[in-house]
């Protein structure tokens, strides 16, 4: 499987894009566009590589990782899939906006497809192995490819960091336990691709994190 990675404006939220380039079926990983550039920029990759998205899907559902989803759903007519125990928090997308400070009208997130830990979603001959890792939020998920060698972990790891608890829902305790459980047992060459700044592996994080050391 191939990936692509946008960076938007929204706390500089990255947006991922994987697809197989024989079948050209696409998932959309956290839709954090939140302009109409943004979602330009998304449509032209798309139509330039001939891609045919058949899944949107959320790692969790705070508002910079899914205020794309309804304009996705909407031009695409592909499913919302995420973990049901962040339904609340999709519930309060205009609650979140108001926290925040975000002055764009948005609507709140519904889940087409529950994803549970084990689930396996298809992408063309692909496929991502769904991993529970609450603690951020409570249906926080990673996305885990073997064949590839990657997890894309949402906002719970980061290079040298992990996510924020300190949000509705956050439990540092709890998110602590997911990582070490369900994504520092993955191999250590692991290309992890969070949800904000640079991409890092399983192995570094293990061996360097000072949350995890």
């Amino acid at each position: 499987m191939k990936i692509a990675r946008f960076e938007f404006s929204l706390f500089g939220i990255i947006t991922y894009a994987l697809f197989d380039p024989v079948t050209k079926d696409c998932a959309i990983v956290d839709p954090g566009m939140s302009t109409d550039q943004e979602r330009q920029a998304v449509a032209a990759f798309i139509a330039n590589n001939g891609l045919h998205l058949t899944h949107i899907i959320n790692t969790h559902l705070h508002i910079d990782h899914a205020i794309g989803n309804s304009w996705l759903k909407e031009h695409y007519n592909a499913p919302v899939e995420g973990n049901e125990a962040d339904l609340p928090l999709g519930a309060r997308m205009m609650e979140q906006a108001a926290m925040f400070g975000i002055p764009i009208e948005v609507k709140q997130v519904e889940i087409d497809r529950k994803l549970k830990a084990g689930d396996i979603i298809k992408i063309g001959d692909g496929q991502l192995k769904v991993l529970h890792v609450p603690g951020h939020s409570p249906g926080s998920i990673a996305l885990y490819d073997e064949a590839d060698c990657f997890a894309i972990v949402g906002d719970a790891l980061f290079a040298g960091s992990i996510g924020r608890t300190d949000l509705p829902g956050g439990n540092h305790r709890q998110l602590l336990q997911s990582i070490r459980e369900n994504l520092l047992t993955l191999p250590d060459d692991t290309i992890v691709y969070p949800g904000h700044g640079s991409a890092t592996t399983i192995g570094h994080e293990r061996n360097t994190n000072p949350f995890l050391v």
